[in-house]
């Protein structure tokens, strides 16, 4: 096989053996692969990067594809093999920048030698058909599934929340080329300013405090590590719009790692709000507590703390209550490939959870303060449903309703129903994420 410590494919195939057999994340495989390979390029950083998020990313239809013109049924084929052949059909199929004959030879290496004559004969046998192949186009989820490459349960989910047209518009959007969204801290520096220094650096569309770049350069990172900015979705800083932070109010965020809305409701409050930042993983809260170092903000503290327990000391003393609830997460499917083949048994009692969560940050709302409830996931069970049965459990509480106008005409304005917001990623041009606005009756 290829020396993978300077071949980007024969790197990327390690890794995806890697995420396959033992479970790991893709990004964190990624990260610890880069920090080990030295030798290779900044391209070649680039294309295994994109190799191993890709093939994860379209794994179900390449298999689809792949069954086309293998002379052996898909589950006859080896691991090793198989992975070879989603490297190469993922770059004959999905990169404009590698010629064809380049793709399949050095591809063909990544295989163990006993395959590499099926692996190069499928590979030719796919090209002398000019590339071409099937997928399948009614409105199942099993369909749909395969033409979008995610698990037939969240396709189902998906249907069932938004119906067939819309789930099709949605799975799309996730394979669009993500930008990355930076809050900036106006702390230390304002947006303009952000602007003139990063290069192809554009206002975001929503907010007038985050700037949304191509990629993270190194000067992105040098802005990261002298505090001036974070990496936060255009999404996530609307849900902080929405709670509104101000100087001097106490807030809770009950479910705060990685801290991002926490930092986000900090620089809002300039520095002078008081904010709780709670989460159930003690290993997480070091990072958050680092991070706010770096910003300068010295208003956050951090707590061991399961949200469905509160802490009693604070019980109707907060102005501000963040619960940004555990979720499914298919509202981020464009940045986490892996969440792409969750089953159903997987998501099946997260209502339950999101609703004791939101109870429990409940009991931190003052009278007339304000409960804000997020989710990353597109999923009525897990958002609009969650909230109507919190609404009718607690009538001291009501559901506020809320505007965010867009900076770029290309988008349309948001505006909330009933106190809830959606926000789909086909048409705001963000995570897909969730969002309710509610107060306690003063």
């Amino acid at each position: 096989m290829s020396d993978k410590t300077t071949d980007p494919r024969a790197l990327a195939h390690s890794s995806l053996m890697a995420i396959m057999k033992q479970g790991r994340y893709s990004n964190i495989e990624i990260d610890t692969a880069l920090k080990k390979a030295e030798g290779l390029s900044p391209a070649d950083r680039g294309l295994y990067t994109r190799l191993v998020y890709g093939v994860i990313e379209r794994r179900i239809t390449l298999d689809h594809i792949i069954a086309q013109y293998s002379s052996r049924k898909l589950k006859d084929i080896d691991p090793p093999a198989l992975t070879s052949l989603r490297l190469g059909f993922y770059q004959l199929l999905y990169t404009d920048r590698i010629p064809d004959f380049a793709a399949v030879s050095a591809t063909v290496g990544t295989a163990p030698s006993r395959a590499r004559g099926f692996v190069n004969a499928t590979l030719r046998s796919f090209l002398r058909a000019d590339k071409k192949y099937t997928l399948p186009t009614d409105d199942t989820p099993e369909a749909m599934s395969v033409a979008y490459s995610a698990s037939p349960d969240i396709c189902r989910v998906l249907i069932e929340s938004y119906g067939a047209e819309c789930t099709r518009q949605i799975l799309e959007s996730f394979f669009r080329t993500e930008r990355v969204c930076l809050r900036v801290n106006t702390l230390k520096t304002t947006t303009e300013e952000v602007l003139n220094t990063l290069e192809d650096a554009a206002p975001g569309n929503y907010t007038n405090t985050t700037v949304c770049v191509p990629a993270v350069s190194q000067a992105v990172r040098d802005g990261i590590d002298a505090g001036l900015w974070f990496v936060q979705d255009e999404a996530s800083r609307i849900c902080t719009r929405v709670l509104d932070a101000k100087a001097g109010d106490v807030i809770a965020d009950t479910c705060s790692a990685p801290g991002g809305k926490s930092f986000s409701a900090a620089i809002d409050g300039e520095g002078k709000a008081v904010i709780h930042s709670f989460d159930l993983h003690a290993n997480k809260l070091s990072l958050i507590n680092a991070t706010a170092k770096k910003l300068g903000l010295s208003c956050i503290t951090t707590e061991e703390r399961d949200a469905r327990a509160p802490k009693a000391e604070l019980a109707w003393k907060c102005d501000k209550v963040l619960c940004d609830a555990p979720c499914s997460g298919f509202g981020v499917l464009a940045k986490k490939p892996d969440i792409r083949y969750k089953d159903g048994d997987s998501v099946g009692k997260l209502p339950e959870v999101q609703y004791a969560v939101l109870c429990g940050a409940s009991e931190y709302v003052k009278a007339g303060g304000l409960l804000v409830y997020s989710t990353c996931t597109l999923n009525k069970r897990e958002n609009e449903e969650v909230v109507r049965r919190f609404l009718e459990t607690n009538a001291d509480f009501s559901a506020v309703d809320f505007r965010i106008p867009a900076l770029n005409k290309a988008y349309p304005d948001l505006n909330s129903e009933g106190g809830m917001l959606t926000l789909m990623p086909q048409t705001a041009g963000t995570d897909g994420f969730f969002i309710a606005k509610m107060v306690r009756k003063a």
